[in-house]
């Protein structure tokens, strides 16, 4: 009896609260907000629309003549929906899922799907639990997939190893649309029982399965596809995304801190028949580039400046990234859709000077509105600032006289080359000695390899970012100044380090996990850009980025060499060289 009475009350307040929407729409009672004479992007006819928008109990509720209790002139101005990131890792900011909604907001982001795999490979599914509590009741709407590969790549070491059963339950949270990112593509290829589970237990659920397969064709894509996996956004040039649209895979068209395909994939966006696949991402965005450039604002910018059509960009930036996660309450302006808008200027510049969530004015007059803190549990917030297990280094730690892979760089690009085999560290020819510490159980395990194409001259430079197992990873031309700037990430329970003889040069604490900072936004941002130019003054290229470069160099899923904790390998043949 009590639960029919609990299920009755329910009803009753839903019936109410539906009641009252029917009747501020039908014009007998007053919005809680209305845009008056809204011009507006109807993302359904492609067209500009100008009308009153009404606004009830965080939702859209008509267009036409309405009073509210609150009106605001939108004259000269023009609403979109709010921007939808379709993949991103919010540990990528370097910063709080609070500080990283405090800096996409002003930039009219409103949701965003993030795939938390970064923290989870090092915490486990703790890390997912912590992100789903430092994301709750953000005015940003962090919507998950379920990371697939913790780790990356059965050849490194992370700190967990999640198979389907593991990551089950998180599918039935009301904030988790699918399977993030498939990586482990040679796992689908060769039908991997625990690879492919994961997909099936996705599948179980009715989530989607995102995917990250650069390069993949012919049958071997025929077979990833198969499997279940319904986008890409590793796309680097058009012929990849065409061999993927065709055999139908939507486009995540990605333009970030660490890859920028957008100029690439434009014929994409100009063409009718193509650009309904395809949504934006960014998928790492630095604070730098948060701070200075912007968001999906940006992508939208650039777009157009490159010749895009300003409405169908718009239609990409929104609409279609909530299509395909089936979000089917946003990305557009129409009955029935939340309140979630970009005010902005106009459609070449995109700057945005106001933005609503659920009706709610969240950015104005150059200020974010005041957020609460997510509260998130002791035992995870303990366990997120405790993640380093190592022991103290020494220089002879990097001694190892045998003959090492050369992994090459590639300008512009996180791919790298097979450059050969190395024995010390000549910088002179730019090749430097690099290892990978495992710090998350104790292990001891250090791989040794060589760098081409880094730059540095002299010292060291080393980071506790280093996708996707956040192994400390490190650069030098010589051992002693390595094991300081290990020992000195260890000591701040992660981060960056920059040394020069002997001594720290340059430092950014990244206490949460090893990956993000407590820090504001601005500061963290005034560390890494000193940092940046520590290591630009002891040599490294300033055509790159010193870190992000750096933490690609162990990830062991893009081709064609990369260094993990257990020494140099070729991703094409999984083989150790």
């Amino acid at each position: 009896m009590a639960y029919n009475e609990s299920w009755s009350g329910k009803i009753s307040r839903k019936l109410i609260k539906k009641q009252h929407i029917i009747d501020v729409a039908a014009g007998r009672k007053k919005a809680d907000l209305v845009l008056k004479n809204a011009t507006y992007v109807n993302v359904f006819s492609g067209e500009l629309d100008t009308e009153d928008i009404a606004v009830t109990q965080g939702l859209i509720v008509g267009f036409g003549s309405y009073e509210g209790y609150t009106e605001v002139d939108m004259t000269g101005k023009i609403v979109l929906p709010g921007f939808i990131d379709a993949h991103i890792h919010l540990e990528s900011s370097l910063v709080s899922p609070t500080e990283f909604a405090r800096a996409v907001i002003p930039h009219g982001t409103t949701t965003v799907i993030t795939d938390p795999h970064e923290i989870t490979n090092v915490m486990g599914t703790d890390g997912i639990d912590y992100m789903l509590s430092a994301t709750e009741d953000l005015p940003v709407d962090v919507r998950f997939m379920i990371p697939s590969c913790v780790p990356a790549s059965a050849m490194d070491e992370s700190g967990a190893n999640l198979d389907y059963r593991d990551i089950d339950s998180f599918f039935e949270h009301p904030r988790v649309q699918g399977l993030a990112e498939m990586m482990n593509f040679p796992g689908i290829l060769a039908a991997d029982g625990t690879t492919v589970a994961k997909i099936v237990a996705s599948q179980a659920h009715h989530k989607k399965i995102d995917g990250h397969a650069p390069g993949l064709k012919g049958k071997d894509l025929n077979a990833y596809i198969s499997a279940g996996v319904y986008s890409d956004h590793e796309c680097a040039d058009l012929e990849d995304a065409m061999l993927k649209l065709r055999r139908g895979q939507f486009i995540m068209i990605r333009e970030g801190t660490a890859a920028r395909n957008l100029e690439a994939l434009m014929p994409l966006l100009q063409s009718e028949k193509y650009f309904d696949r395809c949504m934006f991402c960014t998928d790492d965005k630095h604070p730098s580039d948060l701070l200075e450039k912007g968001h999906i604002d940006y992508i939208c910018r650039k777009a157009v400046a490159l010749g895009a059509d300003p409405i169908r960009t718009v239609q990409v930036a929104c609409l279609h990234a909530a299509r395909y996660f089936l979000l089917n309450n946003r990305g557009a302006i129409a009955p029935g859709y939340l309140a979630d808008f970009a005010i902005v200027e106009d459609l070449k510049d995109f700057k945005v000077v106001s933005v609503y969530k659920k009706g709610q004015l969240v950015y104005s007059d150059g200020a974010v509105a005041p957020m609460e803190k997510p509260v998130i549990p002791q035992h995870l917030d303990e366990k997120a600032h405790d993640t380093f297990h190592l022991p103290v280094l020494q220089a002879q730690d990097f001694a190892d006289p045998r003959q090492r892979g050369v992994i090459g760089m590639i300008p512009g690009e996180i791919l790298t080359q097979d450059c050969g085999y190395a024995c010390a560290p000549d910088p002179e020819q730019d090749i430097l000695k690099m290892a990978v510490i495992e710090r998350h159980k104790h292990t001891g395990h250090i791989g040794i390899g060589y760098l081409k194409g880094y730059g540095l001259k002299t010292g060291a430079v080393a980071t506790s970012v280093a996708h996707d197992s956040h192994n400390i990873i490190c650069v030098g031309e010589n051992d002693a100044d390595m094991a300081l700037a290990a020992n000195r990430i260890a000591e701040n329970h992660g981060g960056i380090v920059v040394v020069e003889n002997g001594r720290v040069t340059a430092e950014l604490p990244l206490e949460i996990a090893g990956i993000m900072s407590d820090r504001p936004l601005t500061e963290v941002n005034t560390l890494l850009e000193n940092a940046k130019e520590a290591a630009y003054r002891q040599g490294v290229g300033k055509d790159i980025d010193p870190f992000m470069t750096l933490s690609f160099m162990s990830l062991p899923v893009i081709p064609t060499l990369r260094l993990t904790t257990r020494g140099v390998i070729d991703v094409n043949t999984q083989q150790y060289l």
